[in-house]
């Protein structure tokens, strides 16, 4: 059984875990994290990534890059 805590910090990832959902290299999520491109909170010196921010990034990252392969001259 799930205690509420554990619930809860089941809707974070690790950094390693977002960039392995993300297909990217840890130091890449951890420079849009500095960039503000992917929100994220730090315990001490650990970051957790929300899952939801994953997907909404994963999708707008979807959505450029169909719109660029649109307008790609052929």
């Amino acid at each position: 059984m799930l205690e509420p805590q554990d619930a809860a910090d089941s809707d974070y990832l690790r950094v390693a875990e977002a960039a392995a959902a993300m297909n990217l290299p840890r130091m890449t999520v951890y420079d849009l994290v500095k960039e503000g491109k992917l929100p994220a909170v730090s315990f001490g010196k650990l970051y957790r990534i929300p899952a939801r921010a994953v997907q909404e990034y994963l999708a707008a990252d979807q959505h450029t890059s169909a719109a660029a392969h649109l307008h790609t001259p052929t």
